[in-house]
């Protein structure tokens, strides 16, 4: 039986053409055939370094027709390399599908790390990289995006997003109506000779692309949420609750009885004698 093709996942600079890894270029003239998301774009950083590797296309458009073609190639003993239109294949693209379907027929699966635009506009931003979530880009429909920021809301992370320059207005607006006036940095050009990193707020900036247009793709870092105001307004809110009405809160929710007194104690900085107390009280 003959040894099945090894898939790798090359990342691609996202602007900058020297920031190539060594072992990217060299894997790009081995395998026998190069996957692009873009063939007109991916043929330029071939066309600089010098390979001459078969180009195919593989995109969102024709993946499920491709992704069994490739797959195939693979099995039959070919190695092939999987790149995007610039950073790393499988993030925010159709490159995740491939990998499923390789791990699913037993094919090997290995990344040659480079470039990612999200962790890129991260380490610039000068926010909190301690704890942070890439969501990638909203969704095009109004409902499935609301929902999707109002899970988000009391995330105290700091929030990565993608935008095109078409849509980013729109898209400012829906996060200063979902988040409030929160600090936010724009990343635009990433590496390239027009890079531009700009700290502001989403309120200043809806302002600023209002008279500007937005030019080059985005990365949107968002402060994450306050966890110190989110304690004192929920706390405001449970101030206005009754003892009864606060136990009964948990107890719609599904706890118990016991331990809804728990967390109403621990909630009001009291003991639970105390609020049990209030309870008799209000019989």
């Amino acid at each position: 039986m003959s040894q099945t093709g090894i898939l790798y996942l090359c990342a691609t600079p996202i602007g900058n053409l020297e920031d190539m890894t060594f072992r990217a270029v060299r894997i790009l003239k081995e395998v026998n055939i190069i996957a692009a998301e873009d063939t007109r774009q991916t043929i330029k950083l071939l066309n600089h370094y010098d390979i001459h590797t078969s180009l195919t296309s593989y995109h969102e458009h024709n993946k499920v027709e491709k992704g069994k073609y490739l797959v195939e190639q693979l099995t039959l003993g070919q190695n092939i390399a999987l790149v995007t239109d610039a950073g790393t294949p499988g993030i925010s693209d159709p490159g995740e599908d491939l990998v499923k379907l390789c791990i699913k027929a037993g094919i090997t699966v290995t990344a040659l790390p480079g470039c990612v635009a999200f962790t890129t506009g991260l380490i610039c931003s000068g926010m909190s990289t301690k704890r942070f979530c890439f969501e990638g880009f909203l969704s095009t429909t109004k409902k499935n995006r609301k929902a999707h920021l109002t899970q988000l809301l009391n995330d105290p992370r700091t929030l990565i997003f993608y935008e095109a320059p078409h849509k980013l207005t729109r898209t400012l607006t829906d996060l200063l109506e979902a988040f409030g006036d929160r600090p936010v940095v724009l990343a635009r050009e990433l590496t390239k000779k027009f890079e531009e990193i700009k700290h502001t707020t989403l309120s200043q900036a809806v302002a600023h692309y209002a008279s500007h247009m937005p030019k080059g793709e985005f990365v949107i870092v968002l402060e994450g949420a306050d966890m110190a105001q989110l304690a004192d307004e929920q706390h405001a809110q449970w101030e206005k609750l009754s003892i009864a009405a606060h136990i009964q809160s948990y107890v719609t929710a599904g706890l118990d009885q016991k331990a809804a007194l728990k967390q109403v104690a621990n909630d009001r900085g009291i003991s639970k004698r105390e609020v049990y107390q209030e309870t008799i009280k209000g019989k």
